[in-house]
């Protein structure tokens, strides 16, 4: 793909499958030469799908972060999208430390590596967290997923602080975004939003596009989550 002057090099963590898919085939479809990190195989195939290139990727070690960022070469925008969850919900006393320490190195330890790697080799560029509403509520037994995604948020404005003016930091915290092909909502669940629909990857990927286009806003956290936190709910 011929460079011209609009084109960046786009990095997104997590972006074989769900909310990070769907950023990469947005950035894609835009003329931007986009790398996918990521331990799941099935990066391969979005990327033979988009024309990005995919870089088998483990987010929480540091030398396969490393190696990543060097693959890479100049990156322009960073996406910190790759995230997991507990396989299964335990409450407080079975939770091990192991499943604790896992979703934390991932979700949160993980921003770190590929910020701290990453930054060095831009100039001028966007840093962008995938955070979650869960930084600001909970289910019952979502202790480290939670923690991770308040950790983001967190560490966002940090960062921000630190790498600014060159770089701008900013996080995005979605709600329900069905990334699931084969499942339709429900009625019950579109009316569930203010907006009036669960979300998609793309509403999340056209917010990464605002923020690599803007020059006046660093440290910030946008919830896109169709009005869902700014719903009262009451028992009937």
């Amino acid at each position: 793909m011929p460079y011209h002057c609009g084109m960046k090099n786009i990095l997104v963590t997590g972006g074989a499958k769900g909310i990070g898919k769907g950023i990469v085939e947005f950035m894609t479809s835009k003329g931007h030469r986009v790398f996918i990190a990521d331990i799941d195989p099935a990066g391969e195939k979005t990327a033979n799908d988009t024309g990005a290139t995919f870089i088998k990727t483990d987010c929480a070690d540091e030398e396969s972060v490393k190696s990543c960022i060097r693959q890479c070469g100049r990156i322009d925008v960073l996406v910190n999208n790759a995230g997991i969850a507990s396989p299964e919900r335990l409450n407080l006393s079975e939770i091990t430390l192991d499943d604790w320490q896992r979703v934390i190195d991932v979700n949160l330890t993980g921003t770190f590596l590929f910020t701290k790697y990453a930054s060095a080799n831009m100039n001028k560029g966007h840093i962008i967290n995938i955070s979650s509403t869960r930084a600001f509520q909970s289910e019952p037994d979502t202790f480290a997923y939670s923690a991770s995604k308040g950790g983001i948020v967190a560490l966002t404005h940090s960062l921000a602080v630190s790498l600014g003016p060159d770089i701008l930091v900013n996080c995005i915290s979605p709600g329900w975004i069905n990334t699931d092909e084969t499942f339709t909502p429900a009625e019950t669940d579109n009316a569930q939003h203010p907006a009036g629909r669960v979300g998609t990857p793309r509403d999340i990927a056209l917010a990464v596009d605002f923020l690599i286009n803007t020059g006046f806003m660093t440290g910030q956290n946008i919830t896109i989550d169709g009005g869902m936190t700014v719903k009262m709910i009451y028992s009937e």
